[in-house]
């Protein structure tokens, strides 16, 4: 990706507070034509600069009432591609990094209740080749989410 200017990175902070504005309307604010935030849009997403939009669905809304991080142990910090396949196949995981500190990874999932965060645990991750620990954290409460702020420059 070539460098991002002060338009690019206006466009950016008006998009991650409203991924569904119109155009029309950025190119408003932004003082240009609406074919130029089309063109800049389209340029951004080529660039792996926006990587995504969508609707955020409330996991509750379907029964997840437990959101659980899980600190991975592995045998081997090189068997972290195989696992990842492994935790690919269980859809309740929404999350997975490959850390330094005291996890080789990080996941975040979410859980019906406790039994089915017990069945994920046991039956399912701790049964992958390599994985030799997990550490199980509750939240209780997200009270934060939000994106990476964009620094304007004018």
């Amino acid at each position: 990706m070539e460098k991002i200017d002060s338009l690019d990175k206006k466009i950016l902070g008006i998009l991650s507070k409203n991924a569904r504005i119109p155009f029309k309307e950025v190119a408003a604010v932004c003082g240009v034509s609406r074919a130029a935030i089309h063109q800049r849009v389209q340029h951004l997403i080529e660039g792996n600069v926006i990587t995504g939009s969508g609707f955020y669905i409330n996991p509750k809304s379907l029964g997840y009432t437990t959101c659980t991080y899980v600190g991975i142990t592995l045998e081997r910090g090189n068997m972290y591609k195989s696992v990842v396949e492994r935790l690919e196949h269980i859809p309740e995981i929404v999350e997975c990094h490959f850390t330094t500190g005291p996890y080789t990874m990080l996941v975040k999932l979410y859980a019906q209740d406790n039994e089915q965060l017990m069945d994920l645990l046991n039956n399912q991750m701790q049964g992958i080749p390599g994985v030799v620990a997990t550490e199980t954290l509750i939240s209780l409460e997200q009270s934060i989410k939000r994106d990476i702020p964009v620094p304007q420059t004018e």
